[in-house]
């Protein structure tokens, strides 16, 4: 489910755009829709096959590819209707960074100014929290060695080595440039330590913003060690982490996965961002995203492994890892992409999560819970246990991994159905069901950090709109798996 949400940011965002809605309307029930449809079969989450791998090593259980796939539909459409209808009602609409520079009087644009010696505004002073020879500009920022100085403007007398952040229109800029002393020049003082490198003409700039992908070279290095100026020629103009805008300067900032950043360049600069593999551009329609050449050669063999691990012909290890050196093999996919596809911090969490399950099964502490768990619903019916199972895991799946919180019970779960004398499979599946239900916070799953920052979200938008999906869906498996399952 994680790289459908990848593939489907930029043209949803895009069909936001078109439509004059806010990407927030959008993203956040791309990300919970893919949750969603990651319920129904094995392969739909990394989570459902940890649980059911782990099962088979600890118990008879063994999961096939579609042995929830009924029961996971019934869940799926019945939070997909509460996504699809009753969300979008609940999410605020939120302003992009491009949308908070330009503000409400027509289209403007970012420019930088270089204040040299012999610049015409050296010695200029704010009145009243603003420049009077920049009267037909607004100005943002004025970055003073380490120091930003923001609006409102009080005594300020810019001086030689100062950069001024203004915001204008086309016009304002041209204007700018044609004076006998140009306010403007066409250097641009960007993220690169190359003194020569060429800037992108003031005037021609255009504002987009990319989300830094995952697995992207840019991640853990600064804007300076990125080098992103002097490959793609865009200046960034501002970084938003979360929602928000750090409290730290722009520079000293390390990179990550999810951040939005706001970049100023030519359009033709703009436009080869969309064939860059770091970053994913989020202002371009359906149109702009190429049919390549191999996709139907990569189609095919997707479709032949799903095929062989759905009908149980070859095992699912087997099946993707073919599969993988078939697309290397086919020209689909070279081995530096496939090196970067492979997060390492992934296999860290599923080995430590993996050793923490055996840790608790070998010492008998998931005997333990499981034991304390049944002695405090004594007297309910195998329904009631399953139920608060779902509960309970659900909760700590918002606030750990969760693949750490499904690999971490399913021995507390096998155990609960041994003491009750319950098939295993019911308990299983309840265990895979809450540990997707993390839609309630955004560290609850990677697709919601993923739209967190391009749909401008807040902590409190995945609590408003992501709590009453699960409720709904823990309530839906309550009342559906005991008469499933026969319990």
């Amino acid at each position: 489910n994680t790289p459908v949400v990848v593939m489907f940011l930029p043209i949803l965002s895009a069909v936001a755009a078109t439509m004059g809605q806010s990407s927030s309307r959008v993203l956040m029930p791309l990300s919970f829709i893919a949750i969603l449809g990651g319920m129904t079969t094995l392969i739909g989450s990394s989570t459902n096959l940890l649980v059911a791998n782990f099962a088979a090593q600890t118990s008879d259980i063994r999961l096939s590819f579609f042995s929830f796939t009924a029961i996971g539909l019934l869940m799926a459409g019945t939070g997909a209707i509460y996504v699809l209808f009753l969300m979008p009602r609940l999410l605020k609409p939120r302003k992009t960074m491009a949308d908070e520079i330009q503000g409400a009087s027509g289209k403007q644009f970012i420019a930088q100014i270089n204040i040299t010696y012999g610049h015409p505004l050296v010695g200029v002073e704010s009145v009243s929290g603003m420049f009077p020879a920049l009267k037909d500009m607004t100005v943002r920022l004025v970055q003073r060695g380490e120091k930003p100085l923001l609006p409102p403007f009080e005594n300020v007398v810019l001086s030689p080595g100062d950069t001024v952040i203004v915001a204008a229109t086309r016009t304002a800029l041209a204007n700018a440039l044609s004076r006998r002393q140009p306010l403007l020049d066409t250097e641009t003082t960007g993220q690169t330590d190359n003194s020569e490198a060429a800037g992108t003409p003031p005037g021609s700039m255009t504002l987009s913003e990319v989300v830094i992908a995952p697995a992207s070279r840019l991640m853990g290095r600064t804007l300076l060690q990125s080098g992103f100026h002097a490959e793609t020629g865009c200046v960034v103009m501002g970084i938003q982490r979360r929602s928000r805008m750090p409290r730290m300067a722009m520079n000293d900032m390390r990179l990550e996965a999810g951040d939005v950043l706001l970049v100023a360049a030519s359009a033709e600069q703009i436009a080869r961002l969309r064939g860059n593999r770091d970053v994913l551009l989020l202002d371009w329609s359906t149109a702009e995203v190429p049919r390549r050449v191999y996709a139907p050669r990569a189609l095919a063999i997707f479709g032949v492994v799903v095929a062989l691990a759905a009908f149980g012909l070859v095992p699912i290890v087997a099946a993707a890892t073919a599969g993988t050196f078939a697309m290397v093999a086919s020209g689909c996919l070279n081995i530096r992409q496939a090196m970067r596809a492979i997060d390492s911090r992934i296999f860290m969490l599923v080995g430590a999560s993996l050793a923490g399950a055996v840790a608790l099964q070998a010492t008998g502490g998931a005997s333990f819970i499981a034991t304390g768990l049944v002695a405090l619903l004594e007297g309910s019916s195998p329904s009631v246990m399953l139920s608060a199972l779902f509960l309970i895991v659900m909760i700590l799946t918002n606030f750990l991994s969760n693949n750490a919180a499904a690999v971490l019970f399913t021995p507390i779960a096998v155990d609960i159905a041994n003491q009750t004398g319950q098939s295993p499979e019911a308990f299983i599946v309840c265990l895979i069901f809450a540990a997707n239900c993390s839609f309630a916070t955004p560290i609850g799953y990677q697709t919601n950090l993923i739209v967190m920052g391009p749909g401008h979200y807040r902590f409190s938008d995945f609590l408003r709109a992501g709590t009453p999906l699960a409720i709904l869906l823990w309530l839906t498996f309550s009342l559906v798996a005991p008469w499933y399952y026969e319990l």
